[in-house]
């Protein structure tokens, strides 16, 4: 049914988001709502086929031709959905507030005939990928496209608007209120009860006092949390005592800005990073080396002891120019309110009244910062931009800014440690260095003519250039003093560099002397490019760097923003292995530093053991990361081990090592483990057997201790051993296209839809599909296998050129092999929603039949991801358990048909 995934993902009992309605009139409507759920974003629906065909566009609807707006296609929605205004309780699919942004009809650009003409138009562009439609609103007019891109994903489209009449270049998103109710999404969010009659939360994210002015309004603000908001705020962090050090969390510089759902977007401030110590009227304010600011900006000192909480905060001390931008070479030089106004940008909080706050995401540490932050103009709350990066670093170019960070919203504080979950984004180029030595030119009159600067490589001091801009004359009688204690005999570079070496960009300097010192002073400096001996070109004096380590200054280099973006996102995907989120969502299991650990199961002792081994080496997934899997998935997976004996995979050192399969387990399995017997009576063996049975949560985890990456269940249960659940098509290609296996599905699910049976679908987590149908446990093995046997002829007569049932693999010639040979007693494949030995942790995932086309992969489907897919999804699998079909009936339809 077109409404079932919508109905699977709400309940009416707890959201008032409406579950039907029929469409009514002569022209076919269209909505765009304004959803304030985890990320602001609109959501774009049309009807068609008595639903709302649904996108979410997460920047919104444009005007202008030269916008290509990413539009995610979501589920259907039902027809009266196109009024819908008002609050999805928080802990509910979609919880947020939503208006009417605005509505209207619509029809096909070329409109001819009927309405139901016009849906049958439409349909068929839309299952082509190219919708081109005109559009009669209050805010949008004229004609629109949504085409399906590549590459992107499968349910990725496009928004575009043609050129016409209506064509505007102009935001039409700063036009915020409801078409209906007349009001912004924060008026709503504020006059609305849900429907326990609980004042709901606004769901924007919170701005307020740095950045780019029109930045602040176009993401529109709300008030602070109160005492019992900020209570909430802070349920579930753990207890810390409070501390006086910290290392704090640093960024991985990348070459360009990106535009990417789930990161906010924050100035990158032109300052020295300071961690900031509250207890009371008692504070400290230190470097990201420890030492203290307290004296050297008394003004933030005096401010943070006004402040007069218990708390620790993460920021950037500024001087700002009549601009509003940082001025890095007047925070050097500054010694009183008369050179400057001295500020301090606090970011982030890490701690506050006994707890530990570096374990929440981003933006709910941001949430409490800004409850807590005092009415004091010298201390700046430095927000986080939820926009398009690339259009906010222009605008910090514009500025004159030193550019931006790109903060994933829901990372955590990680100290000490160089994240790509923080990425900064430079508007020009800047890099630190050591100061090895200086040098004075024969006719020169000042201190001094340029510094010798250089990074560290390992322990090796390497040279990278000469610096003789950007410093005055006051400026180089206060570095020389500086200079004096550290004269050395020898230079600190690890080759001696030849100072008066003419280079190939401008005439030979004049002769100049060198003077080294012992490199123990920073500075910053701004330079065009590197040259490819590692020198830079054009490099000019920023100012000093007090608050860096010399020994810690090495070259920074700028990672791809592609590279390192997917690396964040793989490594959170992982994270939510390690750290799951949302009210249903389990716990996992081990923590993750001991090697061996011994738990309680449902008061079974499991002692698991070299947890840190890696079982997938590309991935770096550990065996520890496998059992937090299974323990995450076991109410999923184990309705399809129950009863059934096991056929244990073993893979002891990973993917990459040694395997084998160990059936019988008499004598090693624990005592309480529930096993099978089963005796073998034949002209190779006549022993007794005893299979393990996947019976609950402590069995499941048993085998994922031993190292069974994937599960491999009986198709019967120890009630009626002979007697099938289940029968299965295995469409496992050899030399063929995955596009191939996925015709071969739909063949296989339209073969089945002729036969009056229903089917389910799921990768096998390897190469191809397996199609499921439900039998009861009603029929044999023999029975199972001859429907397979029939099912797959059928497929195969589709299917010639590709397809074959020559179960030997020398004779099938690279076509795919319909196996129904799966259906015999005691074959096994690997379960629903196991892990499978592959490179990508690959999981054998349930599909929904509409998944299961063009653009579907088998890495859609991963460790990374598979837990976040069943708590949105559930258990889609669950009708091959039911009832099972009517085998006699259905055989006696085909014979007929014959």
């Amino acid at each position: 049914m077109a409404l079932d995934r919508y109905k699977e993902k709400r309940s009416a009992e707890k959201t008032p988001e409406p579950f039907g309605g029929k469409p009514e009139g002569e022209e076919l409507r269209f909505v765009v709502q304004k959803h304030a759920a985890s990320h602001l974003h609109y959501d774009f629906r049309l009807e068609m086929g008595g639903v709302l065909k649904s996108w979410a566009v997460p920047k919104g609807p444009s005007t202008d031709p030269k916008d290509k707006r990413l539009a995610m296609m979501v589920e259907d929605h039902p027809y009266d959905y196109r009024n819908f205004e008002g609050i999805i309780p928080e802990g509910e699919y979609g919880g947020g507030t939503v208006i009417v942004w605005d509505e209207g009809t619509f029809a096909p650009l070329e409109a001819e005939g009927s309405k139901k003409e016009q849906e049958k138009s439409l349909l068929k562009q839309l299952n082509s990928g190219s919708l081109k439609f005109t559009l009669k609103g209050h805010k949008l007019k004229g004609e629109y496209a949504l085409v399906k891109t590549k590459g992107m994903g499968e349910n990725a489209w496009l928004l575009i608007k043609h050129n016409d009449r209506y064509a505007k270049a102009a935001d039409i998103t700063k036009k915020d209120k409801s078409v209906i109710s007349k009001k912004t999404i924060e008026q709503v969010a504020k006059s609305s009860t849900n429907i326990y009659g609980q004042e709901p939360k606004a769901k924007t994210t919170s701005r307020k006092k740095s950045g780019t002015g029109n930045e602040e309004e176009k993401a529109g603000k709300k008030e602070k949390p109160g005492a019992a908001e900020l209570k909430a705020l802070l349920k579930g962090t753990q207890k810390k005592p409070f501390f006086t050090t910290a290392e704090p969390m640093l960024a991985t510089l990348v070459d360009k800005a990106f535009d990417e759902p789930g990161w906010v977007y924050e100035v990158k401030w032109d300052g020295y990073r300071a961690v900031a110590f509250m207890k009371g009227k008692i504070a400290e304010l230190k470097s990201r080396n420890d030492k203290s600011f307290d004296k050297k900006f008394y003004p933030i000192h005096d401010a943070l002891k006004a402040w007069g909480i218990n708390a620790v905060v993460d920021g950037e001390v500024v001087v700002l120019n009549d601009k509003g931008a940082a001025n890095f070479g007047a925070l050097q030089n500054w010694r009183s309110e008369a050179d400057g106004e001295l500020l301090y940008y606090v970011f982030d909080i890490l701690w506050l009244d006994g707890h530990d706050l570096t374990g929440l995401p981003l933006i709910r540490r941001k949430e409490i910062l800004e409850a807590v932050l005092p009415e004091d103009p010298r201390i700046m709350f430095s927000a986080g931009f939820d926009t398009s990066g690339i259009k906010f670093l222009e605008v910090a170019k514009k500025m004159g800014l030193e550019g931006i960070m790109a903060k994933r919203a829901d990372s955590t504080y990680v100290m000490g440690d160089r994240t790509k979950s923080w990425l900064k984004i430079k508007a020009n180029r800047r890099q630190e260095v050591v100061i090895g030595g200086y040098t004075l030119n024969d006719d020169s009159s000042k201190p001094f003519s340029a510094l010798l600067v250089g990074v560290y490589e390992g322990k090796k001091l390497t040279y990278t250039g000469k610096v003789g801009t950007g410093f005055s004359i006051q400026k180089q009688k206060e570095m020389i003093e500086l200079f004096r204690p550290l004269i050395a005999d020898r230079p600190p570079f690890d080759e001696e560099p030849d100072i008066n070496k003419p280079s190939r960009f401008r005439q030979p300097p004049p002769h100049a002397t060198a003077t080294w010192l012992k490199p123990k002073l920073v500075c910053e400096v701004s330079f065009t490019e590197m040259t490819s001996d590692g020198v830079m070109r054009h490099p000019s004096f920023e100012g000093m760097r007090e608050d860096k380590s010399a020994a810690k200054v090495v070259l920074e280099k700028e990672l791809k923003t592609e590279q390192a973006v997917q690396e964040e996102d793989m490594k959170n995907s992982r994270d939510e292995i390690i750290k799951p989120r949302g009210k249903a969502s389990r716990k996992t299991l081990l923590n993750p530093t001991e090697e061996t650990q011994v738990k309680k199961i449902n008061g079974r002792e499991l002692k698991f053991t070299n947890l840190s081994k890696i079982y997938w080496p590309k991935e770096k997934v550990t065996k520890r990361d496998m059992i937090n899997y299974y323990y995450q998935a076991a109410p999923f997976i184990l309705p399809y081990l129950k009863d059934r004996p096991q056929s244990l995979n073993r893979f002891p050192d990973g993917i990459e090592g040694p395997s084998f399969y160990q059936k019988d387990v008499s004598g090693k399995a624990p005592d309480w483990a529930e096993t099978y017997l089963y005796h073998t009576d034949d002209e190779e063996s006549d022993i007794d057997k005893h299979f393990l049975l996947g019976n609950n949560e402590e069995t499941l985890l048993y085998m994922a201790g031993l190292g069974c990456i994937e599960l491999h269940p009986w198709n019967s249960t120890t009630k009626k051993p002979d007697h099938p659940t289940w029968c299965i098509i295995d469409l496992d290609p050899d030399k063929n296209s995955f596009d191939q296996v996925i015709e071969a599905a739909q063949v296989t699910r339209q073969v089945l839809t002729d036969m009056g049976i229903e089917s389910y679908c799921k990768t096998s987590g390897s190469t191809g599909l397996h199609v499921y149908i439900p039998l009861g446990a009603k029929y044999t093995y023999e029975h199972s296998k001859e429907l397979a046997r029939i099912i797959v002829t059928l497929v195969h007569n589709e299917l010639p050129k590709f397809t074959t049932l020559e179960r030997m693999k020398s004779k099938r010639k690279g076509k795919m092999y319909l196996d129904f040979l799966q259906n015999r007693p005691h074959a096994t494949i690997a379960a629903p929603y196991s892990l499978r030995p592959k490179p990508g942790a690959t999981v054998s995932m349930p599909l929904h039949w509409d998944e299961v086309k063009k653009g579907l992969k088998m890495s859609d489907f991963n460790i990374f991801n598979a837990i976040e897919r069943m708590r949105s999804e559930g258990d889609i699998f669950k009708p091959v358990l039911g009832k099972g079909i009517d085998l006699k009936k259905i055989l006696k339809s085909i014979s007929e048909k014959k």
